[in-house]
């Protein structure tokens, strides 16, 4: 039996691409709605070729991890899109984006875009972020969609894997992978100055081949709330404070109020940065004060 990749997924229709590189038009059996399931971009699927063109779903292998919006399986790495500028750079946004992509069991690599319109006081700033982010075990990259700084740094990372491009609209997504595939072509719009944000160019998911892997630029996340994760693990997904915490006095510190916690030394100490902290805690507060799940 065929076996494919869901590459594309557009009014009922599945684009498997086949191990010889050809790309089937596939509708899914009526089984999928009947088990209740919907096959997804990057899913690994078995097919029934009616002929070189088109063909049926017939069974969608188990996934590693999916996301809900976008919607997306088997991915391996998000490339976490944030701009130095317009819209200004966010920590607390980026933490959001890093503890909600590590729980899917997804690897995290930070890109701040658009590092020719910082000033020189704002790239020495963003210097700094990176820095510290590379510190706490993150990949980061610094780039120019226009002076094509840090673009060839982006490519081993992509070689081989499946990747998401992920972060607000008007970041620079489709701008980064237009260089990073020039022919894509990809449809880009300027930041809405009466909204202070960016016009949403992407309308479905697509993989996308790129240097031997496959991106796919997505719409962007719908929800940013932490609705499965549980405030004992939150410490799980910032890799920074679940190091220190094997020196806490007390197993199963939240590093919160407890006493000779290692955490909160680190800080006073220097050693980590306040803001990693604060948004653990706001993170932490957040969970609690959600409503129960029924």
């Amino acid at each position: 039996m065929p076996e494919g990749k869901i590459i594309k997924a557009l009014s009922g229709f599945y684009y498997v691409l086949n191990k010889d590189k050809e790309i089937i038009q596939c509708r899914g059996r009526g089984v999928f709605r009947k088990n209740k399931i919907t096959p997804l971009v990057g899913d690994e699927v078995h097919y029934q070729a009616e002929n070189d063109k088109e063909g049926y779903i017939l069974e969608v292998r188990k996934r590693k991890n999916e996301l809900i919006r976008p919607p997306i399986a088997n991915v391996d790495q998000a490339f976490l899109i944030f701009s130095s500028v317009e819209p200004t750079f966010s920590t607390a946004l980026l933490d959001r984006f890093l503890v909600l992509v590590e729980s899917n069991h997804i690897t995290p690599i930070i890109c701040i875009t658009k590092m020719d319109l910082a000033s020189k006081e704002e790239q020495e700033t963003l210097a700094v972020y990176a820095d510290n982010y590379r510190k706490a075990g993150y990949k980061v990259v610094l780039t120019s969609s226009e002076t094509a700084e840090g673009i060839e740094d982006l490519y081993p990372f992509i070689t081989g894997e499946i990747s998401v491009f992920a972060g607000q609209s008007g970041v620079g997504k489709s701008s980064l992978l237009n260089v990073l595939r020039p022919d894509l072509q990809l449809k880009t719009d300027d930041i809405s100055s009466h909204l202070g944000r960016g016009k949403h160019t992407t309308r479905h998911v697509e993989l996308i081949e790129i240097n031997g892997g496959l991106v796919a630029d997505t719409p962007g996340f719908s929800s940013l709330e932490f609705t499965e994760i549980e405030q004992e693990d939150l410490q799980n997904y910032f890799p920074d404070i679940q190091e220190l915490s094997s020196s806490c006095k007390f197993r199963g510190c939240m590093h919160l109020k407890e006493p000779k916690c290692a955490v909160k030394q680190a800080i006073d100490a220097g050693d980590l940065p306040r803001y990693r902290y604060e948004h653990y805690i706001t993170f932490i507060d957040e969970i609690r004060d959600r409503k129960p799940r029924y």
